[in-house]
């Protein structure tokens, strides 16, 4: 295995991955091995959070974690090939809380502040603060060489950047990325919706779900496609029909005896059905607004996949891809307008 010595870039899904695949292999352990994996990572996130607030207790009582890193932290580092890695980014696409807090490296989903010589602002901000992400300063480029018309629309008359991503600034100053403008969904109101934290909300809600894709641009109302963690092919980065460790866990914890991913789909699973509503209706509890609830759902029968097409390189969710492969699903959900005291319009079979 090749050992990165610098730096290490990947996109957000490519993280989510990893943890998910970390979780699954932390699945099958002996529980001694767990409750000291379980251990060791409380121990970790806490001394990471208390150094980045600056708490003196992390140098009074370092014992703790140089014992975690000792039994957990750096066997798990040299098995990803990590070991001699000193920094570690993510980029393309916001990371969730869940999984920064996985791999121990920061505590929340912020971007931080503006360093000295650089200038940010959120252009056309909507009533939550969303809006384009734009840079301003010496480090920014003065335009494409000749492509005028390319420099146009990257750069505006006072020489701010438009990023293309949208994102905001809490009370502090910090900034987060939501998501980018040109997956915004807009719904047939004419509401903007970001659907990356409305996606993320949910699989941190139900940690079955490997995949989730809202879909709403110019209709009534929001619905999503969901997907299933599930074991991949070693040779073809296939999704195979059987469930990972975590996903099997999921279900033994439920009373559910699905061991597959074709148990799951379409609703055959009563008692998995019930628990992803549940999560759903969580999610839909901290929504801004009724636009920005999700009303239907399905389970498709297999995971999305780089093989399969719906993800590129990195990952990336193709949802161009992903609308036309599953339209006849997509369709369904729009047949008949549920009513607004029934969210859950998205059914199992009897």
């Amino acid at each position: 295995m090749s050992r990165l010595t610098a730096f290490m870039l990947v996109a957000a899904e490519a993280w989510e991955k990893m943890q998910e695949k970390m979780k699954s292999i932390g699945a099958k352990s002996s529980t001694v091995r767990r409750k000291v994996a379980s251990w060791a990572k409380e121990v970790g996130l806490q001394t990471n959070l208390s150094k980045m607030e600056g708490n003196g207790a992390v140098a009074r009582k370092p014992m703790n974690y140089r014992l975690a890193k000792k039994l957990v932290f750096r066997k798990v580092r040299k098995a990803l090939g990590l070991d001699r890695c000193t920094k570690c980014y993510t980029g393309a696409a916001p990371i969730t809380k869940d999984t920064l807090e996985f791999f121990l490296t920061f505590r929340l989903t912020s971007c931080g502040k503006v360093i000295p010589g650089c200038e940010t602002r959120i252009f056309k901000p909507d009533e939550e603060g969303n809006g384009e992400i734009c840079f301003w300063g010496r480090h920014v480029f003065m335009g494409y060489l000749n492509m005028p018309e390319k420099t146009a629309e990257a750069l505006d008359a006072d020489g701010w950047l438009h990023s293309g991503d949208l994102g905001k600034h809490d009370t502090q100053d910090f900034l987060f990325i939501t998501g980018r403008i040109k997956e915004l969904i807009i719904t047939a109101g004419g509401e903007n919706i970001p659907p990356v934290p409305i996606e993320d909300a949910l699989k941190e809600a139900v940690p079955l779900i490997s995949n989730a894709m809202l879909i709403g641009d110019k209709r009534k109302f929001l619905s999503m496609l969901l997907t299933i963690k599930c074991e991949v092919n070693s040779e073809t980065g296939a999704p195979e029909d059987e469930l990972t460790a975590e996903a099997l866990e999921f279900c033994r914890k439920l009373g559910s005896s699905s061991t597959r991913v074709s148990d799951l789909a379409g609703g055959r699973d009563r008692l998995v059905h019930a628990a992803i509503q549940e999560g759903v209706t969580r999610v839909n509890e901290r929504a801004s607004s009724n636009a920005q609830r999700v009303q239907k759902w399905t389970v498709l029968e297999h995971d999305f996949s780089i093989t399969g097409g719906e993800l590129g390189p990195t990952m990336k969710l193709k949802r161009p891809v992903v609308m036309k492969m599953y339209k006849e699903q997509i369709e369904n959900f729009y047949k008949e307008v549920p009513s607004p005291t029934t969210p859950d319009a998205q059914l199992p079979p009897k």
